[in-house]
């Protein structure tokens, strides 16, 4: 099957030999950058990373003769294993695609990249945002120095970070602040999962004004669900006459999340009766 054919298929239909096809174009030196790219991003998938796919992720990521973009994407491709990895554990050998072995070699790999200074910028930041999904001690000194740095790009990589790595709760109500609109949807997102309550006045203005834009909404929405439950509802519920169907659907879901009218539900179907033709001006 052709690489990009891929892409339009869900991952639980890809072919039975998607895993060594893309570790195939991940090792063949006469890859087209591009398809590297495409073929790190999709290794990264559940349905078919393994310890030889992280291998070849591993290689691409550790080569200095490697575009800066398929490291960084390599890196990337490897943290949805670790963190998969870090909740489930090694007992039971079907619960993780990859051995342990396998994990603690990309923790290894990952530290060392970041800690060398002669890597480039997005390699180290991409090799700590993938580290930081299986937390570790170190992590937090790591997080801190980002966060303070003079660099915006390693503010937003700390940002995006502080939702994995416990102890940065001033820093990300002073994220939510930011001008930059990724710093702000990745500190809504870390105050979501850190059901910092202190955030929540910032969270409901998101939700109840008309000026903001999309992902920022849908990373609110969540957390919302998250931060305050009980009040949730009664500020999700308007949001349920979007015109926009992903903003309905994840009302849907905050609000089963948080025990709203409709948990009892377990998956609430809507039509296009559900969306309403009002005067919703958000960004799309």
């Amino acid at each position: 099957m052709d690489l990009k054919a891929l892409q339009d298929i869900p991952p639980w239909e890809w072919p039975e030999n998607t895993g060594e096809m893309l570790r195939q174009i991940l090792l063949d030196e006469g890859t087209p950058e591009s398809d590297r790219v495409l073929a790190a991003e999709l290794a990264g998938d559940y349905t078919v990373i393994s310890d030889e796919l992280a291998e070849a992720l591993l290689a691409n990521l550790g080569s200095a003769s490697r575009p800066e973009e398929v490291r960084s994407r390599a890196a990337i491709s490897l943290g949805p294993v670790l963190e998969q990895g870090d909740i489930e554990g090694f007992e039971d050998a079907d619960a993780v695609p990859i051995t342990e072995r396998t994990f603690r070699r990309i923790q290894e790999s990952l530290r060392n990249l970041y800690e060398d200074a002669d890597v480039p910028k997005q390699v180290r930041r991409s090799s700590l945002e993938a580290a930081v999904r299986a937390p570790l001690d170190w992590h937090r000194d790591a997080v801190r120095a980002a966060d303070s740095s003079t660099d915006g790009d390693w503010r937003l990589t700390a940002a995006f970070c502080m939702r994995f790595v416990r102890g940065f709760d001033e820093q990300i109500l002073e994220a939510l602040r930011s001008e930059n609109q990724d710093v702000r949807c990745h500190a809504v997102i870390a105050a979501g999962n850190w059901e910092l309550d202190e955030a929540w006045p910032h969270v409901a203005a998101l939700l109840s004004s008309k000026r903001t834009e999309k992902p920022l909404l849908l990373a609110a929405i969540e957390a919302a669900a998250n931060i305050r439950p009980g009040e949730a509802a009664d500020i999700l519920i308007d949001l349920t006459n979007s015109r926009d169907e992903d903003i309905v659907e994840a009302v849907y879901e905050a609000m089963a999340m948080a025990e709203g009218p409709w948990a009892e539900d377990e998956e609430y179907e809507y039509d296009d009766d559900d969306f309403v033709d009002d005067d919703d001006e958000r960004t799309p």
